[in-house]
C-alpha cells in the first residue's frame, strides 16, 4: 500500500488509504484507529509521518480524537448545496436520511421592530414564531427558530409547523417561494444550544439567517438556524 519510491508523499498515501477504507464503509463510524506507533511499524514510516496523515484526516472530519483513548473514524457531515432554494425535509430526503422535527415552541405574537422590519410589516402585527429542532435518522442537526407573518401564511398549527413549512405554502395556500438570502457565520454553542443539539458547550455551530421570498418579492420566512459543525457542511460550486 505504501510506495516509498513514488513521488507521492508516504504521509498523503496513508491518508488515502484511510479515506479509502472510510468510503468504502470498511471503517464505520465509531470504530477505533491502531495507533500511531503500529501503523509506522507495520509500513516502517515514522510517527511524525503517520501523524501528519491522520491530522489531515482530522482536519477534513473523517476522523476525530479523544485525549487518552486515541483515534475514531467520524459521523460523515451531510452535505447542503447552496444553489438551489430547498427546505431541510427535501434536503435530507434527497440524501436518503429520515427527516424530522421535534416542536419546542409554537406562538402567535406581535412583531418587534425587528421581525417586522424583517417580513415588511407594521410592528405589532401577529406573526408565528416556531423553534424547532430538525432530525436527520433522529438526530439533532439544527435549532431553527421562524418568524412568518400571520396575515399571509393563514391557517398554520401546530401540527403543520412540525412539519415542511415550505409544502404546506406551496401545496395547501398555492404561494410561489421563489428566492431566498443567507447569511452564515462561524460561532460555537451556548449552553441551551449545546443542550438540544446534544453537543458540547463551545462546540463549533453555524448560524444561519435566511430571508425568503415569494415571486413578488413579499417576504415570507425570516429563520435563524444554528447548526452542528460537526455534522453539517454547505457546498458551493462556482462557475468562472
Amino acid at each position: 500500500m505504501i510506495n516509498k519510491n513514488s513521488p507521492i508523499p508516504i504521509y498523503y498515501q496513508l491518508e488515502e488509504h484511510i479515506r479509502d477504507l472510510i468510503e468504502k464503509g470498511e471503517l464505520r463510524p465509531g470504530d477505533s484507529l491502531p495507533a500511531e506507533r503500529e501503523y509506522a511499524e507495520t509500513y516502517r514510516i515514522s510517527r511524525m509521518t503517520v501523524r501528519q496523515a491522520l491530522t489531515k484526516l482530522v482536519n477534513d472530519g473523517y476522523l476525530y480524537r479523544l485525549q487518552g483513548k486515541g483515534t475514531f473514524v467520524a459521523e460523515r457531515k451531510i452535505e447542503k448545496a447552496l444553489q438551489g432554494l430547498t427546505s431541510f425535509t427535501q434536503d435530507m430526503k434527497a440524501r436518503g436520511l429520515v427527516p424530522g422535527s421535534q416542536l419546542l415552541h409554537f406562538e402567535r405574537v406581535p412583531a418587534t421592530d425587528v421581525i417586522a422590519k424583517q417580513l415588511a410589516i407594521q410592528e405589532k402585527r401577529p406573526v408565528y414564531e416556531i423553534k424547532r429542532i430538525r432530525l436527520a435518522d433522529k438526530v439533532p442537526m439544527a435549532l431553527e427558530t421562524t418568524y412568518i407573518s400571520a396575515d399571509l401564511i393563514k391557517g398554520l398549527t401546530e401540527k403543520i409547523a412540525n412539519q415542511s413549512l415550505y409544502a404546506y405554502m406551496e401545496e395547501q395556500l398555492n404561494l410561489r417561494i421563489d428566492h431566498a438570502s443567507q447569511v452564515i457565520e462561524s460561532s460555537i454553542a451556548t449552553q441551551n444550544e449545546a443542550d438540544y443539539l446534544e453537543i458540547k458547550s463551545g462546540a463549533p455551530v453555524m448560524r444561519i439567517q435566511r430571508n425568503t421570498y415569494l415571486q413578488d418579492e413579499t417576504p415570507v420566512e425570516f429563520a435563524k438556524s444554528v447548526f452542528r459543525a460537526d455534522r453539517y457542511k454547505f457546498v458551493v460550486q462556482i462557475k468562472r
